[in-house]
């Protein structure tokens, strides 16, 4: 049986070295936007409209839909919503559309549109999107969205997981040495994986606004078998059949 190929691109300032539209590629933002993204979905949003700039946000805003914003952990003047998991709940999203922009995470999922497939990832549905890759025959690439280009350990260390999982399923392969640094980074942090998250920086800086309350649930395995994907330019519930 032929094994399909996992790697990991820890910046999307390096995306054009691996960039392949035959990918699938699984976007991750732990801290915090992809894990609102699953959160979203899992309490039953309809749909996503991912935007690069506070321009476009804004300009949604004006068209009266519901918007998402953020930078630098800050929510905008405008949004009805920032960047945290606990702001998605049933009651105020269910059955809704809602734009989203945030410091990383949106620009990550749009560069990565004209891929086979884009994937929303986290933690939080971390087995469901492991059996899903394991059911196609496609390379995968798992984006880490960063922080403003820079290195994320928790991203990285995520995608270290991932690699992990796939890898132990024996239908993946991989040559990737960002993917073996991934890996070898999740097997150092597993047996503590919050005390080893307490060191990375994004971890300080939520700390600093008084936004770290959702780093233990953003780390939480499974809470979900939701798996988000982008359709065109939205993002959308990907339906397993």
């Amino acid at each position: 049986m032929k094994k399909n190929s996992v790697e990991v691109c820890f910046s999307p300032l390096v995306y054009p070295l691996y960039e392949n539209p035959e990918n699938i590629v699984v976007v991750v933002d732990i801290l915090r936007a992809t894990s609102s993204i699953i959160t979203a979905f899992h309490n039953g949003v309809e749909r996503l409209i991912p935007v690069r700039t506070i321009d476009e946000a804004r300009a949604y805003k004006d068209r009266g839909y519901l918007i998402a914003a953020e930078r630098d952990g800050k929510v905008l003047d405008f949004a009805d919503f920032g960047n945290s998991p606990d702001n998605f709940t049933p009651e105020r999203i269910k059955g809704r559309t809602i734009v989203y922009s945030t410091t990383n995470g949106t620009q990550a999922i749009q560069m990565a549109g004209h891929s086979r497939q884009v994937l929303v990832g986290g933690f939080l549905n971390i087995s469901a999107l492991t059996a899903y890759l394991q059911e196609q025959h496609h390379n995968v690439l798992i984006l880490c969205a960063a922080w403003k280009n820079k290195f994320s350990l928790e991203d990285s260390v995520f995608a270290g997981a991932l690699t992990d999982r796939l890898l132990a399923g024996g239908r993946f392969t991989t040559i990737c040495d960002s993917a073996h640094a991934a890996r070898d980074l999740w097997l150092l942090a597993q047996g503590d994986l919050i005390g080893y998250i307490d060191k990375a920086a994004n971890r300080s800086r939520l700390k600093k606004l008084g936004l770290d309350h959702a780093v233990e649930y953003c780390h939480t395995q499974d809470v979900t078998d939701v798996i988000p994907v982008l359709e065109g330019d939205v993002l959308v519930r990907l339906k397993k059949l």
